[in-house]
């Protein structure tokens, strides 16, 4: 009767692995002969995948005076200048009051696209400066291993 039960648990286990790959398999994305799956860390670890993106906005930018209140939208357009696909894998503001909107598909070689971020000036006043931080397959990030884009504001 135990080994019986020790099948049937090994059973029920593998199955479950099998099942978790094959969902895996079907979540990856091809692009330009490029494959990465929709978890965080797999188009960053193959350093053979890696590109550079090009900032075509400041990295940096001012949003001048705002109303307290005032939903402030932004935008950082880039460019993938490399001859790899470019997977935009994790994106986060520095804080709750800012909401990036960021691109789900691969950015070609070449090709252009743009992150887009939402503030909330609701809770503040004075001088602001707002992060987000942007993790993806180039290698020319420019904070550590992410790429940090910032905004200031002086709310009214």
């Amino acid at each position: 009767m135990r080994y019986l039960f020790v099948c049937l648990l090994g059973s029920v286990l593998t199955a479950c692995n099998v099942s978790d790959s094959k969902e895996q398999q079907s979540n990856a994305v091809a692009v330009n002969g490029a494959v990465a799956t929709n978890s965080s860390d797999a188009s960053l670890a193959d350093s053979a995948q890696r590109t550079t993106i090009e900032w075509l906005d400041p990295v940096v930018q001012d949003l001048g005076a705002i109303q307290k209140g005032q939903v402030a939208e932004i935008t950082w357009k880039f460019k993938n200048t490399g001859d790899k696909a470019l997977f935009i894998t994790n994106v986060r503001a520095g804080c709750g009051c800012t909401t990036p909107d960021v691109p789900k598909e691969p950015i070609a070689p070449g090709a252009q696209s743009e992150i887009k971020a939402k503030f909330n000036s609701e809770n503040f006043s004075g001088h602001v400066t707002k992060e987000v931080y942007v993790q993806a397959n180039n290698r020319n990030t420019n904070n550590g291993n992410e790429n940090k884009l910032t905004f200031t504001a002086d709310i009214k």
